[in-house]
């Protein structure tokens, strides 16, 4: 690893460790009734370091993270990070089969976790003969492990300050692939790093200021959104799992002022119906900001008049692109449904299928080259060069038009990705789940309108010859099937048994009739 000359490196640790030198008193993190400030998370992440170096991990291999929002993660992220390691974050809410295959893949050698969620990672961790350390539940949960706080307290609180090049991964982020199997995107330290610093300029998430982390932070987004007010020099407080009036109260409480939501945490709020957001004083709260599927006009309308104190922004963007446009509050009632312009150190491109410049007001695929990139994807240089062209530009393989004033309006996606609830879902991994289950033929899953959601996950199934049970049966038989491989949000919604799919000339699904229309000779489950 070479370190490039011309001044400090940035790290995802850098701000950690400066704002404990300018504010070590001030409040980094809060979680519920316990709250760390920037010096004790300094030394802390410092402990975390010099330990798992002392477990002979060397700079460059991986540690996988399982943890929901606490208080601990930022310090997890920042120790990892200090230690010149490579965090590779975990979804709790994944099968111990995916969690494992992502163990694998990544070759993570260390396991920092929740110990309540041990039994996602327990046989593998034994198997693969991890290191790991458990953050206790105080629920008398398996320890897999030392326990974190004994572990943290027993080690040498100085910084390690392990060399890091700035362009050098720290963390590999897992999203579905269209393949079925996960894809480890690599992300560096120079990408987050910015990331962070824009987005204070941009949300407001520096010193003086708080934000409330609700978006898990093991998404990247969520860890985006939730470690740059730290990172920054502000205070992040921890919601643990969504609940629209605890997000409520607890805005009230910690005097929030800035937070990142996803649509269905808008639809919900809604949900608590007329007057309910007003009952909490929310007169700290000055700025929302919007990301992982469109946020339809209806319900932005809606918000913009719940929160009318609160500048509304709009981004697009993905784990290998990062950040890619804003929207921003002036343009909200002007520009309905765009997702506004490039951000910031990003250009865009929006070509057709051969690569040709579209003018404005035609559709094509949009690209985009700025420092927030992935490396690629981890042991898959295929699928890397697959997305990217040789003069750096990414497609996430989103459908736009631009009009006539250069905003970015996203049609449609190439890939047949389903977003439900701001979590992504690929189709593929859903039908080798069903391909597995003796009664079907073949299946294509799609995604549906969903009011709460966003979309949710709608499975077109054609049964072998001689299947003869309910429709009612076989929907339940097949939901249960594809638990045992998928986590809960993958498990389609809606059922549809059909005599055949519609295919084109080649032989492909044709899964944007099967969104667009029900199939006449389909009977509903």
């Amino acid at each position: 690893m070479a370190i490039a000359s011309g001044g400090a490196q940035m790290t995802i640790a850098g701000g950690i460790r400066e704002f404990a030198r300018a504010t070590p008193r001030a409040t980094a993190v809060i979680d519920g009734d316990r709250t760390l400030t920037f010096g004790a998370l300094d030394e802390r992440a410092s402990r975390l370091a010099t330990w798992l170096l002392g477990k002979g991990l060397q700079p460059g291999e991986r540690v996988a993270v399982l943890l929901g929002n606490r208080l601990e993660y930022p310090e997890v992220a920042a120790g990892i990070a200090k230690a010149g390691l490579v965090m590779v974050p975990l979804n709790p809410r994944l099968t111990p089969a995916e969690s494992r295959y992502i163990l694998e893949h990544s070759g993570a050698r260390a396991l920092v976790l929740d110990d309540k969620l041990a039994a996602l990672a327990g046989d593998a961790a034994e198997e693969l003969q991890l290191t790991v350390l458990c953050i206790s539940s105080g629920n008398g949960a398996t320890q897999l492990g030392p326990e974190y706080e004994a572990a943290l307290a027993a080690a040498d609180a100085r910084d390690p300050y392990a060399p890091v090049s700035e362009l050098d991964p720290f963390c590999i982020a897992y999203t579905s692939g269209t393949t079925g199997r996960p894809k480890g995107v690599v992300v560096s330290h120079r990408s987050r790093a910015l990331t962070f610093y824009l987005s204070a300029l941009e949300w407001g998430l520096g010193p003086g200021r708080t934000s409330a982390a609700v978006a898990p932070m093991y998404h990247g987004a969520g860890f985006a959104f939730g470690y740059a007010p730290v990172f920054a020099g502000g205070t992040v407080t921890m919601l643990r799992s969504w609940d629209p009036e605890e997000f409520l109260a607890l805005c009230a409480r910690d005097r929030v002022q800035s937070t990142f939501l996803v649509p269905t945490h808008a639809q919900m709020l809604r949900g608590l119906g007329e007057g309910a957001v007003a009952k909490h004083d929310l007169s700290s709260l000055d700025t929302l900001y919007f990301n992982a599927a469109a946020l339809p006009w209806p319900l932005k309308q809606w918000v913009m008049a719940e929160f009318p104190q609160c500048g509304i922004h709009e981004l697009y963007g993905s784990t290998e692109g990062g950040i890619i446009t804003n929207l921003r509050p002036a343009d909200q009632h002007t520009k309905p449904g765009s997702v506004g312009h490039a951000w910031f150190l990003t250009e865009l491109r929006v070509v057709d299928d051969a690569g040709n410049p579209v003018p404005n007001g035609e559709p094509g695929e949009l690209f985009s080259r700025s420092p927030f990139l992935m490396n690629g994807y981890h042991d898959d240089p295929e699928a890397t060069a697959a997305c990217t062209t040789d003069d750096g530009f990414l497609t996430c393989g989103d459908v736009v038009v631009r009009d006539e004033d250069g905003y970015v309006h996203i049609v449609d996606r190439k890939k047949d990705l389903i977003i439900s609830g701001g979590v992504n879902v690929y189709p593929r991994e859903v039908e080798d789940v069903l391909a597995t289950h003796a009664a079907v033929a073949e299946s294509a899953v799609v995604g549906v309108p969903s009011e709460t959601w966003g979309e949710e996950v709608a499975a077109y199934v054609v049964l072998r010859g001689g299947v003869s049970v309910s429709p009612e049966e076989i929907a339940a038989e097949l939901e249960a099937h594809c638990r045992t491989g998928l986590a809960g949000f993958k498990v389609p919604r809606r059922w549809t048994v059909t005599d055949t799919l519609p295919r084109n000339a080649a032989g492909k699904i044709l899964k944007r009739e099967l969104r667009d229309r029900l199939i006449p000779s389909t009977k509903e489950l």
